[in-house]
């Protein structure tokens, strides 16, 4: 079989002009106006442009004669990813439904059943109130603001070594009998959403979601599941102290110590208030740093800056990527042991009001927060 000899060039030149006219012409005939301008666009274009928009005649040719689904916006070119998101932290999707329980459905409400407000808390303005970011820090002490916004301009006190065999965060919760409610309506039974000792419901299981996070963007996590809070409330942050003491003495490469907690927060006749949000089509809870400061008498923290630098980090990173998320930083006189380290923070993840889902769904988004500030452009 005799091969063929490629066209001369001024061959390939007329029978592309021919072809690009018949498409042209082809445009005005059956796609009107709007077409033949977009085909004209790439008429000086070389031959594969015309077959592409050939293509694109015919495509839109066939919507118009057999009306199917309109297309999904995953064809259209997606803007590229954040810079200031790094790599491990876009790589980590789905997985949550992994965690996420069965809810009791609208027909188990009882009759002496609460109820339930959702409210999606703004960001703060004013004098109080210092921008970071997307998010906000509410300035409760006598730090002028000038001096704190100044402050969380600079880097971390520490470096994060990503993908090490040594840990580098340890997430821990004082107050581990802390639960949520368990019914899929805006509705709570007496006792639902107060305090249980179940592992699969309390704190320790949105904190497991908080690690296992952390772990998949390389960042090496440990989560203790003490119960500081039982059998007796009082001396809870005496007992979480100790803990928190053995794991450093243990593990010194820690940096980054996480108290994971859940807000109460209830109206004057007993309604229960749900600081809620969406992120990606699916309800969050609402969560707010907690970061202390030292007055110089009853609360020492010789090294609350490189704390706040932490937290204003964590906020603008979790505002950025999921706005409406935060509730502002509550940058105040509170101790909670975050002399520990330079990254001592607490953390609310919703309220009494939010279901176990919600704060499920929402410590994978803080957690993800944090991989992002603790890796920067890593």
């Amino acid at each position: 079989m005799r091969s063929r000899t490629p066209l001369p060039q001024r061959q390939q030149a007329h029978w592309g002009a021919f072809l690009e006219a018949a498409a042209l012409f082809l445009a005005l005939c059956v796609l009107g106006r709007s077409a033949a301008l977009t085909l004209a666009a790439v008429v000086a274009a070389p031959f594969p442009a015309v077959q592409t928009a050939l293509w694109w005649g015919q495509r839109n040719l066939q919507s118009e004669t057999s009306d199917p689904e309109p297309e999904p916006a995953a064809e259209e070119q997606a803007p590229p990813a954040s810079s200031a998101v790094p790599e491990a932290v876009q790589a980590l999707t789905g997985g949550i439904e992994d965690y996420l329980v069965a809810l009791q459905p609208e027909d188990a409400r009882p009759a002496d059943a609460g109820a339930v407000i959702e409210k999606q808390y703004p960001q703060g303005s004013g004098e109080k109130y210092i921008a970071c970011g997307a998010g906000s820090i509410k300035n409760n002490t006598r730090q002028t603001a000038a001096d704190l916004a100044a402050e969380i301009e600079n880097p971390l006190p520490f470096a994060i070594e990503k993908d090490s065999p040594d840990p580098q965060v340890l997430v821990m919760h004082t107050h581990a009998t802390e639960d949520y409610r368990l019914s899929a309506g805006l509705w709570f039974t007496p006792g639902d959403g107060a305090r249980s000792t179940d592992r699969s419901i309390n704190m320790c299981a949105v904190g497991r979601v908080v690690a296992d996070t952390l772990n998949a963007a390389g960042i090496h996590t440990l989560h203790d599941e003490t119960l500081n809070d039982y059998p007796s409330y009082t001396g809870s942050y005496a007992n979480s102290r100790t803990v928190v003491q053995q794991y450093l003495a243990q593990y010194p490469s820690i940096k980054v110590v996480l108290d994971v907690h859940r807000d109460a927060i209830e109206t004057e006749n007993g309604s229960r208030m749900a600081p809620v949000c969406t992120v990606d089509g699916r309800q969050a809870a609402q969560v707010m740093i907690i970061c202390g400061c030292d007055n110089g008498t009853t609360v020492q923290l010789p090294d609350w800056r490189q704390n706040l630098r932490v937290a204003a980090a964590w906020e603008r990173a979790m505002e950025g990527m999921y706005p409406g998320f935060t509730r502002p930083v509550l940058f105040s006189y509170r101790f909670y042991n975050q002399d520990l380290t330079t990254g001592s923070l607490l953390i609310e993840i919703g309220g009494h009001g939010n279901n176990l889902n919600e704060a499920l769904y929402a410590g994978q988004l803080a957690a993800k927060g944090l991989a992002a500030a603790l890796l920067g452009g890593a």
